[in-house]
This record gives structure tokens, C-alpha cells and sequence, in this order.
């Protein structure tokens, strides 16, 4: 079903022309002024948009220069309806890049066959776009030899998504549509046991890549992803990734070579859990955060205690207390949020 957004600040019309459209089958969503008409149409991402021109707020024309500005929003086909009928008025809307132009009062035929007409217009561009997106991965992807060339590609061709501390990436159970390179910043995976206790999975930092469940099947994600900083990422489709694993085998070695990692580093990590000392699980814990937010393990690092916890597999007091004994020892010293490793041999050796 397609969504049509009407913004027309005469009430009789909204509400006469959107029972026409849904009786046609469309998802109509209403707006009674050009403000409330942009805002739906960023959120609900419409197929087409028909809007008036004389309203309050903002007028049509404003309307659209601001979806046309906007990056989601500027692609929209967009119609004008208006009772204005002189030739500088469809001009004007003509220049500003209205795909069509309907005068009050207008015949039922005259409105499906505009929106019909631009969504039939819309979907043949859409399709094009895609097959030459699609020829561009399959040129590219014969030209990709290695992880770092597959890096590189990300950079060139990847969309880019930005994300402020603490903000979900995605969350368990989302479609698995994209992979992503971290550009900058720290990510961490997490998972909640029945008792809604969350467990860290994985850590990644800049130039990690992560986001990968199935290739060969559509598989939702299986953990939550979390900014631990904030995050520039670089995104590409599980389809444009595929197409460069078919064409590269070394390429799908080297990226089934750092599956096995992350799948030992798991293993590892749940060992230590089960086995390790509360002091040990600490203190690895430490020095693998220390590892992913720094360069140096001597710089400080900026985690809440319950990040620490949850990837050591302790409760948040008991790392608390660990915490005090290794600053009593003269390993760490401790600032709020703020862990520094004064002696990393000591810490190594407990580790």
C-alpha cells in the first residue's frame, strides 16, 4: 500500500480528498498546515507528497525547499495543489522541483493520474539507481584483493551514520540489513540473559568491522549494538558485500579468518568468566578496554563501572571492590569515571 501525505489547510478538502485516497487503497497521512506537513514527511517518509500552496505556517513553496534540502526527504515525489492558476505561480513550483501541478478544483481522474504517474516515475529511477549501484559493487569488487582494500571500499562507497555516546546502533532482533565499519569511535555488542543482566559480547574500535550474521541468509541481528563513544560508521548492504565475496576468494578467506577471531575471543572471554578469578577477570577486563579506547594502556579510559561488570561477567560491586584493592596497590589510580594503569606489569601479571 502506498503513503500518500496531504497537506491542505482547508479541513472540508483534507478530509474529502484523503477518503477518496484511501478508498483507492492508499495509506493517507493528514496535514492541516505546511509546518505539521514537513514534519510528517520527515518522520513517515511518504511515497509522494501532494501539498497546497496558500497555508499558514509555512506555505507550500517553503515546503518543499525544505524537503528538497533534506537528504531523506528530497527524493519524494512532490505534487502542488492550489487554486492559483496564474502561469508565474506553476512556474514558480515548476523551478523549485515540483514533479507535477494540480488546480482547484480538480476531478478524481486529474489527482490519481498525477500520483500515479510520479510514483510509476519514482519506482523506474529507484530501479535504475539500483542496477547502476549494482554494476558499480560488481566493477569495484573484482578490484578488491584483501580486508584493507574491502576497508577502503567501505570508505568510498559506504553510507555514513553518526551516533552520540550511548545511542543504540541496533537493537536484538532487528533485520540484519548492513555491515559497518567503525570511521571513529568505540562500539560495544551486548546481549541480555533471562534475569535482563547484560552481557558484553564484543568491543570494536576504529577500522573494526561488525553488523555480520548470515551472509547466505536473512538473519536478524543477534545482539544489541551500543555507542560507547561517539561514533562515525560507514555502512554497506549484506547484498553489496556478498557480490564482493563472490568475486574475491581471498577476500572471503581473510574475512572467515577474522570471524574464527572474534568466535575465539568469545570462547576466551567465556572461559575467563567461568574460570578466571574475580582479580583476573578485572584486571583483563581493564586492560582490554585500555586496549580499544586508547592507544597507549597508560592513557586514561572513560567507562561506567557497569560496562567494566558486565563484559567481566562480575557483579558491579564486586568489580568495585577489585577496583579499590588494584588503586591500594598502586596499579591503577581512579578519577570518577576516569581508570589510568600506572604499572602495566603488575596489572599483566594479575592478569
Amino acid at each position: 500500500m502506498k503513503k500518500v501525505l496531504l497537506i491542505e489547510d482547508d479541513a472540508v478538502l483534507r478530509g474529502n480528498t484523503a477518503e477518496l485516497l484511501e478508498i483507492l487503497d492508499y495509506e493517507v497521512i493528514v496535514a492541516a498546515n505546511g509546518k505539521l506537513g514537513l514534519e510528517k514527511a520527515r518522520h513517515e517518509h511518504p511515497d509522494v507528497i501532494v501539498c497546497d500552496i496558500m497555508m499558514p505556517e509555512l506555505d507550500g513553496y517553503d515546503v518543499l525547499e525544505a524537503l528538497s534540502n533534506n537528504e531523506q526527504t528530497k527524493l519524494i515525489p512532490f505534487i502542488f495543489l492550489s487554486a492559483k492558476t496564474e502561469r508565474q505561480d506553476v512556474r514558480k513550483g515548476m523551478n523549485l522541483g515540483a514533479d507535477d501541478y494540480i488546480t482547484k478544483p480538480f476531478s478524481e481522474d486529474e489527482l490519481v493520474s498525477a500520483i500515479e504517474s510520479r510514483l510509476a516515475k519514482a519506482s523506474i529511477l529507484k530501479e535504475f539507481k539500483e542496477n547502476m549501484e549494482s554494476q558499480t559493487v560488481e566493477k569495484s569488487a573484482g578490484e578488491i584483493k584483501t580486508l584493507n582494500d574491502l576497508r577502503v571500499y567501505f570508505e568510498t562507497h559506504g553510507t555514513s551514520y553518526n551516533y552520540q555516546q550511548g545511542d543504540v546502533i541496533y537493537n536484538e532482533g532487528q533485520n540484519s540489513n548492513y555491515i559497518y565499519l567503525i570511521h571513529e569511535g568505540v562500539v560495544k555488542c551486548h546481549r541480555f540473559d533471562e534475569q535482563g543482566k547484560e552481557l558484553t559480547t564484543a568491543l570494536y574500535k576504529d577500522a573494526d568491522m561488525f553488523g555480520y550474521t548470515s551472509f547466505m541468509q536473512n538473519v536478524p541481528y543477534q545482539e544489541t549494538s551500543t555507542a560507547i563513544r561517539d561514533v562515525v560508521l560507514l555502512g554497506i548492504s549484506k547484498e553489496q558485500l556478498k557480490l564482493i565475496l563472490d568475486a574475491n576468494q581471498h577476500v572471503t578467506l581473510e574475512l572467515m579468518q577474522l570471524l574464527t577471531d572474534d568466535l575465539q575471543g568469545v570462547k576466551d572471554q567465556l572461559l575467563q568468566m567461568a574460570y578466571s578469578s574475580v582479580k583476573k577477570k578485572t584486571a583483563s577486563t581493564i586492560l582490554k578496554f585500555a586496549e580499544k579506547l586508547n592507544n597507549k594502556p597508560e592513557n586514561s579510559i572513560k567507562i561506567s563501572r557497569g560496562d567494566l561488570a558486565s563484559v567481566a561477567g562480575i557483579a558491579t560491586e564486586t568489580l568495585i571492590r577489585c577496583l579499590s584493592d588494584f588503586k591500594k596497590e598502586g596499579i591503577i589510580e581512579i578519577d570518577g569515571r576516569n581508570i589510568r594503569i600506572i604499572d602495566l606489569h603488575k596489572l599483566q601479571d594479575v592478569y
